[in-house]
């Protein structure tokens, strides 16, 4: 049985348009996980489905495109 993951960050990502262009580059990153933004959160939620996601990598790769990016405990 594969169990898959799901990580939760908080993000500083406020407009749509822009969480559908992240989405669309993290996607090339994590072609098999589900990713979407829950921009109405107060914490703007970045959510990552998968196998094996790599938590430092998806920051990383937020903080490449310029926006912040950390766990949401």
């Amino acid at each position: 049985m594969i169990s898959k993951m799901v990580e939760v960050f908080k993000t500083d990502v406020k407009d749509k348009n822009l969480s559908v262009q992240l989405v669309r580059k993290l996607k090339k990153y994590f072609p098999e996980s589900y990713i979407n933004f829950d921009l109405d959160d107060c914490d703007h939620i970045l959510r990552v489905e998968g196998e094996n996601i790599s938590v430092q990598s998806v920051i990383l790769l937020m903080k490449n495109f310029g926006y912040r990016c950390e766990v949401l405990l």
